[in-house]
């Protein structure tokens, strides 16, 4: 399924969420393409290098940021990059622009750790030493937290070539469970069955973002605006 709209407008123009979106295109465009495979081992996230297993690319503490700027291609980009226009201008709206610019970029750090967790406990040597990158599990947390601020809006997507509606909480939530059965199918392989999707970096993100925002809700730091015709 391919969303293309959510129906709420932005009630101010979207600043960090179209920064963010333009930083990863700049990346993909004049450091990725043009350096190949060395921008990616260089600047990716290595697990290993949380245990000093090894010493690739970049320090990690300085990696897990690089590689959330990193992507594996056109389609990997362009997917990432259409859901954060759609679902991320809404959720800086109600968290105010530095606060969902915190929450980017922690979702994004929760998310990493996620997976670099899972992958050196039941993963092997050789598997710590698959680079991680991409955007998707701090985006994943926008995702968590959109669920829960406007879980009745409704989602324009395409399946096949037909357009629906479909709720947001239908949405995401069979977008979510997707990603957990396969990251619990993952564990006997931690490279996600070799499809090479961090898959518990999707559920790390989108479980952190889901409960930070539900916290903020319960203690009214924050409040949704829903769409007109949902209660």
């Amino acid at each position: 399924m391919i969303p293309y709209s959510d129906g709420i407008p932005a009630r101010r123009f979207p600043i960090v969420n179209s920064t963010l979106i333009a930083i990863n295109f700049a990346v993909f465009l004049f450091y990725e393409l043009p350096n190949g495979d060395a921008a990616v081992d260089r600047a990716s996230f290595y697990p290993c290098n949380l245990d000093s297993a090894c010493h690739l690319g970049v320090p990690w503490g300085i990696g897990w940021i690089t590689a959330m700027f990193l992507h594996a291609g056109w389609d990997h980009i362009l997917g990432n990059m259409l859901f954060l226009v759609i679902f991320g201008k809404n959720v800086e709206d109600t968290f105010g622009r530095l606060g969902y610019l915190l929450l980017y970029l922690t979702g994004g750090f929760v998310a990493t750790m996620t997976q670099a967790a899972i992958t050196l406990l039941v993963g092997s040597a050789s598997d710590a030493q698959v680079p991680t990158l991409g955007a998707s599990g701090a985006i994943a947390a926008v995702l968590g937290a959109y669920l829960v601020l406007y879980p009745g809006s409704r989602i324009s997507t395409l399946i096949g070539w037909i357009p629906v509606g479909i709720p947001a909480w239908v949405f995401l939530g069979g977008w979510f469970l997707y990603q957990f059965f396969e990251s619990n199918y993952s564990l006997l392989q931690p490279k996600a069955g070799g499809s090479g999707v961090a898959f518990f970096a999707h559920v790390g993100g989108f479980v952190f973002g889901f409960l930070v925002t539900r916290v903020l809700v319960g203690t009214d730091r924050i409040g949704a605006r829903q769409p007109e015709g949902i209660r």
